[in-house]
């Protein structure tokens, strides 16, 4: 990767966090001066990052007004995981289908640090990013990527907007994924597909809680 494309990658993944984390709260408006100084990067990574991050529907632009980062709501989070249900468990099979040796290890890997391991919220974040771009480098289709990618980081925004009790939250999601990632690596289909439609009804009842508050 080229110093310019690195740059941008790098704005991108500056700014998607602030928005994960509130820090540039939801309904407001902020402009690229703004994000150039909070990343310390120059106006044309934050410029593709932000047309990246639109496309990905985490925020949106407005010309000569500024970027604003939309609320998620608890119909569009629904939404959202009803399509993540079919993609997920579509990676998930061909994951144990096509995955290699070395995949399988870094996702047993994985498994043994999270089941050995708390995190806190951050890392818990960067671990979830890392384990679902293991399953779809393992599934070996990169129209998944493509499709995927959006969708989780939307959900994920949703997830921490509303946590209640993260270190109990974080408990139940690395337990999710366990199951999920060991099933891939005994390359048990059946194991793998239910462990992430579970994960995905975590998801959905946790959706649903936060309209009550429970």
């Amino acid at each position: 990767m080229t110093e310019e494309p690195r740059k941008a990658a790098q704005a991108y993944k500056a700014i998607e966090a602030m928005i994960l984390y509130g820090e540039v709260a939801p309904n407001s408006l902020v402009s690229e001066a703004q994000l150039m100084r909070q990343t310390g990067l120059g106006r044309t990574p934050v410029r593709e990052a932000l047309q990246q991050l639109s496309r990905n529907r985490l925020v949106e632009i407005y010309p000569s007004k500024g970027v604003l980062v939309p609320r998620v709501s608890v119909e569009e989070q629904l939404r959202i995981l009803e399509t993540r249900r079919v993609l997920e468990v579509l990676a998930v099979r061909l994951a144990c289908e096509r995955s290699t040796e070395e995949e399988r290890q870094r996702m047993a890997s994985m498994a043994t640090f999270l089941s050995r391991h708390e995190p806190e919220i951050r890392e818990y974040i960067g671990t979830l990013t890392e384990t679902h771009d293991l399953i779809v480098a393992g599934a070996h289709n990169e129209y998944l990527t493509m499709a995927m990618a959006p969708l989780q980081g939307l959900s994920r925004r949703f997830w921490i907007s509303r946590l209640t009790d993260g270190p109990r939250e974080i408990r139940i999601g690395s337990k999710l994924h366990i199951m999920t990632l060991k099933a891939i690596v005994a390359q048990d289909s059946a194991a793998a597909e239910k462990a992430s439609r579970d994960l995905n009804d975590y998801l959905v009842n946790f959706a649903l809680d936060s309209i009550s508050g429970k």
